[in-house]
């Protein structure tokens, strides 16, 4: 099941998602937005995409190697093509579930572009639980180094409180995180 049908089996789901079917997840890296964006859209019934996947299908590399080869600026570059073209298909009528990258919605185009063609969803996820979480992966660099790591979480919490909606992660009870987002107004409760 996807674009339109399933938005109206889900009745009632806010006008705003009726007609720019989209719902971004935001987050710090290693809040769980691939996680739950996956099963929120597996649970009704729309398409899901990882902008960070995008990318690297896109440029045929990983997120690391473009930032060895394009610097943060040159990543950011990539990724707001990437949103852009993901916010097409939306207000095309593809009703999807996008997880978004760490950054994304710290940049205040895409901030504006994400509240102008659907609805944003913070998982607001306590630093020791992300910095748990990134101490497993090598892949990330921007978490190399924990007190850069920590400046970072503590900077981009001023644009997260910008998303439309906050939910609370505990630890790693994914379908808690779900249910909470069930609960919000946008799906009528």
């Amino acid at each position: 099941m996807g674009g339109r049908l399933a938005v109206e089996q889900n009745e009632p789901m806010i006008l705003k998602l009726k007609q720019t079917p989209g719902i971004f997840i935001t987050g710090f890296m290693g809040s769980g937005k691939t996680t739950v964006g996956r099963l929120l859209a597996e649970r009704i019934g729309w398409q899901f995409s990882d902008l960070d996947q995008d990318i690297e299908t896109a440029e045929q590399c990983s997120i690391a190697e473009i930032f060895a080869r394009h610097g943060e600026p040159g990543f950011r570059r990539i990724e707001a093509e990437a949103l852009s073209w993901r916010i097409k298909r939306v207000r095309a009528g593809a009703a999807s579930v996008i997880a978004l990258g760490g950054g994304t919605f710290a940049q205040t185009e895409n901030r504006e572009s994400i509240a102008n063609h659907g609805v944003s969803v913070w998982l607001d996820c306590p630093f020791h639980i992300v910095e748990r979480r990134v101490q497993k992966h090598t892949h990330r660099p921007l978490a190399q180094d924990p007190a850069e790591l920590r400046r970072l979480y503590d900077e981009r919490q001023a644009a997260y409180r910008q998303a439309a909606y906050r939910v609370s992660v505990a630890e790693e009870d994914t379908h808690r995180t779900i249910e909470q987002i069930f609960a919000l107004p946008i799906f009528g409760q």
